[in-house]
Parts: structure tokens; sequence; C-alpha cells
């Protein structure tokens, strides 16, 4: 088995192969387009939509065969393939996400219903538990005993597929619906994995070499190299969509990379402390990552249904759009939600490295020039 604790992080490796998965991406957009145009897998504008001439879909294909190749050459690394000698992780999410992948397919295509493609969600869920991708511990803030604050709640196998199933049904959906303004979804999608993997290395130095967070990082890294490479086709004015297969894709990648992450930090680390914010640190993380997709997705289901509609009819009130109707345009609202979605993410894990309070301060500082941001152009309309 390689060493890595005398050379440290391996973080030339990782980067090396998020650079190789960006690079792929970017050049097999390009194939990606012709066959979308070839086979009409083409979005037509609809009210709802903020294009205005028919966009080839299917930039999913690209983005997963960027992954499947930055996953490869992690494979022929000596440090990195000790990800695939630990677990099975880096597989299950290549063929949950290639049959996740082919379902969006089908659905730029032929245009499936909600409940075939929520059906095709479960099932992509399903082959990422039997893999053995699942929570195993989690810490929550009560129960401490003595002096500890907080406490470990130890899920068996049927609890922590329970918990993934739900993680990946929301997080697939929550980018499905977050993916309506050129690049936004991957755009997210990057600073999420980048987030994810950041968190990761942050384990994997604080645990000595521990080779349980080499998994996620490896993930993490794929997917970031991967929308980074499509960002350049998609960014407005966009060139393909990635499509449903393009975003439940990351959607499920998320969810993978967040628990392999969070759902297997040692439960003896922290043990009998009363450190609430290392105890509650994986959670934080995976929250303020998830957090902007998951509000979107939350806030349309809550609408729809008081509206007495289904939760996955189609409106125009999502976040993007609330934002041009304040007054941004398309780039600028895109560029806003980056900030709040890499403010939150990176403040998250930067809680777990630097001192809290100081860490807290620049947060709010952060949080208070977004939310002006947001409202500056209702704010000229005013005066």
């Amino acid at each position: 088995m390689p060493e890595t604790l005398s050379v440290g992080l391996p973080i030339r490796e990782y980067l090396l192969v998020a650079l190789t998965a960006a690079a792929l991406t970017f050049l097999l957009t390009g194939v990606a387009k012709r066959f979308a145009v070839r086979i009409r897998a083409m979005a037509m504008p609809r009210s709802r939509d903020v294009h205005a001439t028919p966009m080839p879909y299917m930039g999913g294909l690209a983005i997963y065969g960027g992954v499947l190749g930055g996953m490869g050459l992690a494979h022929q690394l000596p440090v990195l393939r000790r990800a695939f000698e630990f677990s099975l992780d880096p597989v299950a999410v290549l063929v949950g996400g290639g049959v996740i992948v082919l379902i969006g397919a089908l659905d730029d295509r032929f245009d499936l219903d909600a409940w075939t493609k929520l059906a095709g969600q479960v099932t992509c869920a399903g082959v990422l538990v039997l893999f053995g991708l699942q929570w195993s511990v989690l810490r929550v803030p009560w129960g401490g005993q003595d002096s500890a604050v907080g406490s470990v709640l130890i899920l068996d196998q049927n609890q922590g597929g329970l918990l993934v199933i739900l993680l990946v049904v929301t997080m697939v959906n929550a980018m499905n619906f977050v993916d309506g303004l050129d690049g936004l979804a991957a755009g997210i999608g990057l600073i999420a994995a980048a987030a994810i993997c950041a968190f990761s290395l942050v384990l994997l130095h604080s645990s000595g070499g521990d080779v349980s967070a080499y998994p996620p990082a490896l993930i993490a890294a794929t997917l970031a190299g991967a929308c980074l490479g499509f960002l350049p086709h998609n960014f407005q004015p966009a060139k393909i969509f990635m499509g449903d297969s393009g975003s439940m894709f990351i959607g499920l990648m998320l969810a993978a990379a967040s628990t392999s992450a969070s759902g297997r930090v040692s439960i003896t680390e922290n043990d009998g402390g009363a450190d609430m914010l290392a105890l509650l640190s994986p959670l934080i993380v995976v929250a303020a990552v998830l957090f902007v997709p998951v509000l979107d997705l939350l806030m349309a289901v809550i609408r729809r249904t008081r509206r007495g509609e289904s939760p996955f009819s189609a409106d125009k009130m999502h976040l993007h759009h609330r934002l041009l109707e304040i007054g941004h345009s398309q780039r600028r609202a895109v560029l806003l939600i980056y900030f709040w979605a890499g403010l939150l993410a990176f403040g998250a894990v930067a809680l777990t490295v630097f001192d809290a309070l100081v860490v807290a301060g620049l947060l709010l500082i952060g949080l208070v020039l977004a939310i002006l941001a947001s409202y500056v152009p209702r704010l000229k309309a005013r005066g």
C-alpha cells in the first residue's frame, strides 16, 4: 500500500484528476451536442423558460464521460487507487450515475412523466445502497451525557439506506429544479463539489491519512472538474443544456459525495468533548452545500401544494426567476446565486478549520453584502 503520510495530502493528484475530467467534458460536449441535434433532443421554448430558440439537451452525457475519465485516471495513480481499494463508493456512483444519466437522456428525448422519473431516481439511490454507500452514524446536538455536548446515533443498514434514498431523491430533484438559467446548475455543482472535496481533504489531514476520506474527495473532485469543463459551453449565452441527464447526475453525485464524506466520520472522534461545532461539522457542511438548491425545492413544493397543484408542476417562481423579476440580468442572477452558494458552502468548511468566531463574523459580512447585492435593482427603482 503506498505511503501518503510522508508526502502530505495528495492535492496534486486530485487536481490532475479534476483537470482531466474538465478537459474530457469540454471535448465531449461538442459530441453530445451533435448527438442531441441528430436525435432531436431539443429544448423548445416554453412560457416559463428564458431561452427564445430551440437548444440541444444531452450535456449530461459529456459530464458523465468526464467523470468516468477522471475516475479511470485516478485508478491508475498509485495514491488515489486507495479510494477503490477501501470501498466501492467510486464504483457505486459510476453505476448508479450511469443509470440516472440514461433515465435523464430518455427524458430529454421523450419527456418522461414525473412518477417514472421518481421511480428511476429511487432505483439509482438503491444501487448506491447495494454497493454499501450509506450513512452509518449521525451526530445530533442532543442526548449527551455528563459534560459531552450531543451524541452519536448508530444507524443500521435499513435506516442508513433509507437516509441515502431520501437524500438522493431530494438532491436530484433540487438540482433539476434549480437548472433554469444558463450555467446555473453547472456552477452550483462546481461550487458544492469543490466544498465537499475541501472538507474531505480536511478530514484526510485531521485523521493522519485515513483512507476512508479518499473516496468522497475523489467523487467530489471528478464532479467539480466535469462541471468546470461544461461551463464554457453552458454559461450565458448557452450553446447546449445539460438537461435532466446532467442535473439529475449532478444531484446524485453530490448526495453520494456528501454521504461518503459525512456518513462515515469516526464515532470516536470528539467523543466526550464539549465542542459542538466539531460534533456537528459534517451535518453543517452537508446542510450548507445543499442549502440553495434544497431551499428552492422546498419553496416550490410548498408553493404548488398550497395552490392545490402537483409538486412536480412547473411554474416561473424559482429563486432565479425572482432575481430576474427584481431586475437582474441573467448573468448577474447566476453570479449572485453562485455567491450565495459559495459563501455558505465554503463558510461551513472554514468553520471546521479556522476560529469559529472569526469565520462567523466574515460570514455575517458576506451575507449582508449578498442581501444588498440581491436587492440593488429594487432599491434603485424605489429611489
